[in-house]
């Protein structure tokens, strides 16, 4: 098959096309023949040096695929050879082959592109346990996301507002807010222009977010406990900013807050599939509805990961990024 390895920890020129030998499925996974692989923020540490796989993954990175279904292992029940899925990796989604968990396989819908799908499984994942499951977002709430743009911004937005939220969201231009106002999202807030702890008072009459999904981190953390309403969750799934945070724990307590802090990847395998398993019961029938679609900027040839990690890094995208074997 053929994959992109890292060839040395450095900058996006360090990925390259390789020949590797076709995986094996073991017992409870399905080999995939991948369609599309979706590029993460996660793929771009792990080249950096930063974010080692866990245990038994592959070296090579993408932490997410759609295709169809090529080999079951033993044991696995209720797939097909040739069913049209999308899957959560540990690793391994920069292939032309790919091995998933079958507990972690999402059938895609007649309704949603084969290739596309590429971009649902890691941004619905992480939404889903963090805003919902641990964040218990509730319909009426107030939802701040940074990044509103992301794929896991744009994600964030639909499924918010699929159950009845109003949505916040910051972003650097107008362009990527007006995209995140396209897809439902209430109050829009350019960070390099305004400070958002001002400009989310203002629009919540001084209440703030109840539930605030931050991956930048640093001082941040700080203004989201400012921003953060009465009872109110701070969830925070990534450090982009690369530095330490601090902030006042009288603040937070004061409103009776939370901080909730997690990754995803490297989840044990049982926690992964029973996140796959609740979003397969409440994520799913959206997806198929079309009320939760992906949303692709880009799709590049597998060969040209370095262009798509490039652009990334550039945060110029709006939605995922996606490589096609």
């Amino acid at each position: 098959m053929r994959a992109i390895v890292i060839s040395n920890v450095g900058g996006p020129e360090v990925l390259a096309e390789r020949e590797l030998p076709d995986p094996d499925p073991g017992p409870g996974e399905v080999l995939i023949a991948v369609a599309a692989a979706g590029v993460n923020r996660a793929d771009v540490i792990q080249r950096q040096g930063h974010y080692p796989p866990p245990p038994g993954a592959p070296d090579w990175p993408g932490l997410e695929v759609s295709g169809t279904i090529a080999r079951l292992g033993s044991g696995v029940a209720g797939w097909s050879v040739g069913d049209r899925v999308c899957a959560l990796l540990s690793g391994g989604g920069y292939a032309s082959l790919a091995v998933s968990p079958a507990n972690q396989l999402l059938l895609v819908p007649e309704s949603v592109d084969l290739v596309d799908a590429a971009a649902l499984p890691e941004a619905v994942a992480t939404v889903w346990s963090n805003v919902f499951l641990l964040g218990g977002l509730r319909p009426g709430e107030t939802l701040l996301v940074h990044g509103g743009s992301s794929g896991i911004g744009t994600m964030a937005i639909q499924l918010a507002r699929a159950i009845g939220c109003r949505v916040a969201v910051t972003a650097g231009s107008a362009p990527k807010l007006a995209a995140c106002e396209r897809l439902g999202a209430d109050i829009l807030i350019n960070y390099t222009t305004e400070d958002f702890v001002d400009a989310l008072e203002r629009a919540t009459d001084g209440a703030g977010a109840d539930v605030i999904l931050d991956p930048i981190g640093g001082a941040y953390l700080e203004r989201n406990v400012r921003a953060l309403a009465r009872h109110g969750r701070i969830m925070l799934i990534g450090n982009q900013s690369g530095v330490p945070a601090t902030f006042a724990i009288g603040r937070l307590m004061a409103k009776w807050g939370s901080i909730h802090a997690s990754s995803l990847r490297a989840r044990p395998t049982a926690e992964k599939d029973e996140i796959i398993s609740s979003v397969r019961e409440n994520v799913w029938p959206l997806v198929e509805a079309r009320q939760v679609v992906p949303i692709v900027d880009r799709r590049f040839a597998l060969a040209d990961a370095r262009l798509a990690h490039e652009r990334l890094e550039s945060s110029a995208h709006i939605g995922k990024l996606l490589l096609l074997p």
